[in-house]
């Protein structure tokens, strides 16, 4: 079904589907929050309407009140304020600065990140991090959590997460609570099936890092990857 057979409510969420949020107008987004119209005519044009009252400006809508749009035929309390509340988190995110990424350049800065969720556990834990081709870091994750002396990552889950975040690089780790350093033969073995596994989709496999409470080592450093 094309999107000229929908019912006009339907349109906005539909090209959303399709085409993607850039794609829909001002008042198709307004429609979206709006969800419907009212019995004379849709939520599409009852958005294009409110949108012309303010001369399709954001900033001059922001300044109505909930009594303000209750004046429009369609446009009940509810309504009204679900259109408030999208501005308003539009206006917080506006004054919200861009949380910081810190930039891994070596295995150290890798290491700081990761220690404090890592050192001091008694069992085993899976965590990686993901970065873009910058190595900014765009996201840390837990992945799995396992025993005294086994934590079992699932690959699949792994590239999910990196996928879903566009990673282009990871650094894979992992603590030792008997505080050994030396990988074991499953350390090494997971290892090159992430590594190669990162070459089929074109994600890098940077480093893994094994901490233990007060140290580390990174398979980079020791040229095992």
């Amino acid at each position: 079904m094309t999107i000229k057979f929908l019912a006009e409510d339907d349109r906005p969420r539909e090209k959303f589907l399709l085409k993607g949020k850039n794609s829909l107008s001002d008042s198709e987004l307004l429609a979206i929050i709006m969800g419907s119209g009212s019995r004379d005519e849709s939520a599409l044009d009852l958005a294009r309407k409110i949108m012309a009252s303010v001369n399709n400006n954001w900033h001059q809508l922001s300044l109505l009140s909930s009594k303000d749009l209750t004046k429009f035929k369609g446009v009940g309390e509810v309504k009204a304020i679900s259109i408030i509340a999208a501005l308003e988190i539009g206006r917080r995110r506006s004054v919200q600065e861009i949380p910081y990424k810190p930039i891994i350049s070596n295995s150290d800065d890798a290491y700081l990140i990761l220690k404090n969720q890592l050192s001091d556990l008694r069992t085993e834990e899976f965590w990686a991090i993901f970065m873009n081709q910058s190595n900014k870091v765009i996201h840390i994750s837990k992945l799995t959590q396992g025993g005294i002396s086994q934590s079992v990552v699932d690959v699949r889950i792994l590239f999910k997460t990196a996928l879903d975040h566009f990673s282009t690089g990871i650094i894979i780790a992992h603590n030792h609570p008997s505080g050994s350093l030396k990988p074991s033969k499953e350390d090494i073995n997971i290892t090159k099936k992430i590594r190669e596994a990162g070459e089929t989709l074109s994600i890098q496999l940077l480093d893994h890092i094994i901490i233990t409470q007060d140290t580390y080592l990174s398979f980079s450093d020791e040229g095992l990857l």
